[in-house]
């Protein structure tokens, strides 16, 4: 049943992404020009303060480092998904490797997309990202199966 559920929700985050290709350069620019905005009014203290000149290039600096940190961060939840669908076992199998393949081979997909989407572009630097992304939901599902493993192990053995 975990299975089905983690295949699952990999279907949904695939869907997810290929909706979020679809969009065209206006529409991806608006969403993380907001994103971007939200971010620097919270956590840049004197950002309100700033001249246009200023908040311009700082958003467009903070900008191109949101759009990629959002590349990397849904692949790793894709990873993720993908490899808890998988099951329990070491880093380097070929579970691992079935998952890092289909992840960058969904990633060369999304760049292919993009490519004839108006405005948008296909860039190999976002297919690697994207599966560094994989790799890191791989790591953090090898090793969170690993900890609950030991946990399990820790109560279901431990001495009355």
């Amino acid at each position: 049943m975990k299975r089905k559920i983690f295949i699952l929700l990999a279907l949904v985050i695939m869907a997810l992404i290929f909706r979020f290709s679809m969009q065209n350069s206006s529409e991806s620019s608006g969403i993380s020009t907001k994103l971007t905005e939200w971010v620097l009014n919270r956590f840049v203290r004197n950002y309100g303060d700033m001249s246009a000149e200023e908040k311009k290039n700082l958003l467009k600096t903070a900008e191109h480092i949101i759009r990629k940190l959002a590349h990397f961060s849904v692949y790793t939840v894709l990873g993720f998904c993908m490899s808890s669908a998988i099951g329990k076992r070491k880093f380097f199998t070929g579970g691992s490797l079935i998952t890092v393949s289909v992840g960058f081979a969904y990633a060369c997909s999304d760049e292919l997309h993009q490519f004839f989407v108006s405005g948008r572009s296909c860039r190999f630097s976002d297919v690697i990202i994207d599966t560094g992304g994989v790799v890191t939901g791989i790591i953090v599902s090898v090793a969170l199966f690993r900890i609950l493993d030991r946990f399990k192990q820790k109560f279901t053995h431990s001495p009355s």
